[in-house]
């Protein structure tokens, strides 16, 4: 039969992605055969036909796992399924779709890894927690965490409890986000804390800032965006975001290289300014990122044909300039297969910080 370990979080976003990708990764020294499913997914694609979890999606890419796309993802939670199932209850049997897709998954598989949904308490709403999930699947639990002390160390304990509640081992913990300049002391702490409770620490993984920054591509597709015209720039990372709704001369001093420029449309003064930053006339050395013009507003033709032979990234809505400012940023960033850098940064990462000997040791 094959191992697995349930890969968990204290809350969303934690990084329960980065570290399967990067465990992945690892573990493929040591076993032939890896398959992955993630039992309910929050944010779907559609693939082959089924709506998919995107990181299925993005697993099964990288890696080439050879499972049915539809068995790595059986659940896709999509608009309106809670409140369908509170009101009717389940549409099938849902525990049993689980089961049955991962004993496919596992059957020409060594080791599987289970990615979960947020943290221990999500899917209670439909009878189908991580906690409940990985009980189901007889899965030892890894839970992810965020950077600190306090903080994760209470997080873990809270989220044990409902492990604990359904009978649920967990493993081991892993903190990640740690800011590099705090990184000795707080995962001496941190560790020391969680063994004074009696919990295996598998790791503490250094904050990754590039790994939050959204390149030009996803901005336009995670908030649905237009492009004014094709580029080939849309992957470059959009390190800074700034507002351009002041004085050209001052607005200068803080555009900085790989910089977000947001611009009302009908500011030509502006946009005319930094195209010229992005072709050496200012600021030489200084490359823009993108261009998002707000208001629904269109520049002057000589604007827009300036823009467009700068070959900045420009995208445009109808959304006035400080609701498009904040969209941008509160977007989760997403991997995807694309993403060679960032992947190769959380592989180096996974391999340099995280103890696989211990996860090995704690396979069900």
């Amino acid at each position: 039969m094959a191992k697995k370990i349930f890969v968990a979080a204290t809350q969303q976003n934690d990084g329960k992605t980065t570290v399967s990708l990067g465990l992945i990764a690892a573990l493929k020294k040591r076993f032939d055969r890896i398959g992955f499913i993630k039992p309910i997914g929050q944010r779907y694609l559609m693939e082959q036909g089924y709506k998919v979890d995107e990181d299925s999606v993005l697993i099964e890419k990288l890696f080439g796992i050879k499972c049915n796309i539809k068995d790595m993802s059986p659940i896709a939670i999509e608009k309106g399924f809670t409140e369908r199932f509170i009101d009717k209850g389940p549409d099938e049997d849902y525990e049993k779709l689980i089961k049955d897709s991962y004993e496919k998954v596992a059957k020409d598989n060594d080791l599987v890894i289970i990615e979960g949904t947020g943290h221990a308490g999500v899917g209670s709403v439909f009878n189908l927690s991580n906690a409940t999930v990985a009980r189901l699947l007889d899965a030892n639990v890894m839970i992810i965490s965020s950077g600190g002390i306090g903080k994760p160390i209470d997080e873990v304990m809270l989220n044990k409890s409902l492990l604990d509640k359904e009978g649920v081992n967990l493993a081991g913990v892993v903190v990640n986000k740690v800011l590099p300049e705090k990184y000795d002391r707080i995962s001496k702490f941190v560790k020391k804390g969680l063994e004074q409770k009696g919990l295996n620490v598998f790791g503490t993984l250094p904050y990754q800032k590039i790994l939050d920054i959204p390149t030009m591509r996803e901005i336009m597709e995670e908030l649905k965006l237009t492009a004014l015209y094709e580029t080939e720039n849309l992957d470059k990372p959009a390190e800074h975001v700034l507002i351009g709704a002041m004085n050209v001369k001052d607005a200068l001093r803080f555009i900085s290289n790989n910089s977000l420029m947001i611009i009302p449309g009908d500011r030509d003064d502006m946009i005319e300014a930094v195209c010229h930053v992005n072709t050496g006339k200012i600021k030489k050395g200084c490359r823009i990122s993108g261009m998002i013009l707000s208001g629904g507003l269109m520049p002057r033709k000589r604007s827009l044909r300036e823009l467009e032979r700068s070959r900045i990234p420009a995208l445009v809505t109808k959304e006035d300039t400080y609701t498009i400012a904040s969209r941008v940023h509160s977007m989760v960033v997403k991997l995807k297969p694309q993403d060679k850098s960032k992947i190769e940064i959380i592989v180096n990462m996974v391999d340099k910080y995280l103890d696989v000997d211990k996860v090995i040791a704690s396979l069900k």
